[in-house]
């Protein structure tokens, strides 16, 4: 027996005739012939039975898209009183004060077990929406005066969404 093969064995452009025959061979293939629309569509729909996407993640995708909008102003949180004020020996269950400020807008929040009540100065009406979580916002309304509560605390991360004067404001999220 002999260990040397037949060259007539070998056929023409197999990928033993050159190291890179392989790689020239693939680059051959045209990219044009290659569909991927198909392709694509069946593998959404597998992925869609095999690994669905959570409603309550696909709700909070919608919701953080819903944000982009380049009319709205981020206020800055500038006081935070977990942060910023000193703590009284013996309280407890003190309500956690927050002051977000856009230019000259500025909203103060007291968040309590039982919910948020707030101004915004310089006191005005305005339409208020607590965003958060997958479920829809709260929709508060601050009177003449700027004044607005809410019955229900946030659970989680929040943020403000304010329409007043004809300008939008959105605070930081921030954890109840």
């Amino acid at each position: 027996m002999s260990d040397v093969s037949d060259p007539k064995d070998r056929r023409e452009g197999s990928y033993d005739d050159e190291p890179d025959a392989g790689l020239q061979a693939e680059s051959r293939l045209d990219d044009s012939r290659l569909d991927d629309g198909p392709l694509e569509q069946e593998l959404r729909q597998a992925a869609a039975i095999l690994d669905p996407v959570p409603d309550h993640l696909l709700q909070l995708a919608v919701d953080a898209y819903a944000l982009h909008d380049l009319d709205v102003r981020i206020a800055e949180l500038t006081f935070d009183s977990l942060v910023d004020a000193i703590p009284v020996r013996g309280a407890t269950d003190t309500p956690r004060m927050l002051t977000f400020q856009a230019g000259d807008l500025t909203v103060d929040v007291e968040v309590t077990g039982d919910g948020l009540m707030g101004q915004v100065l310089p006191p005005q009406p305005a339409r208020i929406e607590v965003l958060g979580g997958p479920q829809a916002g709260a929709a508060l309304t601050a009177d003449d005066l700027g004044r607005f509560t809410g019955d229900a605390p946030p659970s989680g991360p929040f943020a403000l969404r304010l329409r007043a004067g004809g300008e939008a404001v959105v605070t930081e999220w921030l954890r109840a």
